[in-house]
């Protein structure tokens, strides 16, 4: 798809959206993905999440799909992030909406690493991988999604430290989940360091609440494939 064509789609989306805002309102999540997914297809879920950058809920975003395909890839969505809420005693399990049709696009699950590491270490801790393998048991389960691990710091300590412990800890839970079976080619791993704080770095909470590790589950390429056939879109 070219640069002209790309941005073309995007005007288009903005126009629809805007000149139905004002209907879209009283119509439930499917409809409204529906309308949207008529106009603009797949692609402002790509415009939107290329805007969010590169985050647990940018990846979401960014692999959301429109139309009544949107919609079935929701169902199972809601429907693993209901089962991970009782499976998952120290996490938190977050759905993450296509913000233009409403429809859950993906989960974002976030570990405390507190409960995943020491101090400064990489090396996951006994309830970590009890933690990590109803996950796993969940991606076995719903296995048409792939997920993006990043690794985040507070800012005690230096950038580049902070960075590659970042990454040590991504990948320590990713390599907990191929243990349980789960094929690498579904997971991504990002360090983030300390670039992306959810509170202040200058409270002994705020930190805490820094150091995370964020797991983005979303539709991969085969589900996305499989959900426009089901539609009618991929005809």
């Amino acid at each position: 798809m070219t640069h002209t064509l790309r941005n073309s789609l995007a005007l288009c989306a903005l126009l629809i959206f805007s000149t139905l805002g004002a209907g879209c309102s009283s119509m439930n999540r499917t409809s409204k993905g529906a309308v949207i997914g008529a106009g603009a297809g797949g692609a402002v879920g790509g415009v939107i999440g290329r805007t969010q950058g590169n985050t647990a809920q940018g990846a979401i975003i960014g692999a959301a799909v429109g139309g009544v395909a949107g919609a079935i890839i929701g169902r199972q969505m809601d429907k693993q992030a209901e089962e991970l809420e009782g499976e998952l005693a120290n996490a938190e399990v977050t759905p993450i909406e296509n913000p233009e049709t409403g429809e859950t696009a993906g989960i974002k699950v976030t570990f405390d690493n507190a409960i995943l590491f020491d101090f400064a270490k990489s090396t996951l801790k006994a309830q970590a991988r009890a933690d990590l393998m109803g996950l796993a048991t969940s991606l076995q389960r719903y296995d048409n999604t792939d997920v993006v691990v990043y690794g985040h710091t507070d800012s005690v300590g230096g950038d580049a430290t902070n960075m590659r412990l970042s990454e040590e800890r991504a990948e320590a839970a990713a390599q907990f989940l191929m243990s349980q079976g789960i094929p690498r080619y579904r997971i991504t791993t990002v360090g983030k360091g300390e670039t992306e704080p959810v509170a202040s770095n200058e409270s002994d909470s705020g930190r805490a609440l820094n150091r995370r590790v964020e797991i983005a589950i979303f539709a991969n390429e085969a589900f996305q494939q499989e959900a426009n056939q089901q539609s009618g879109q991929g005809r």
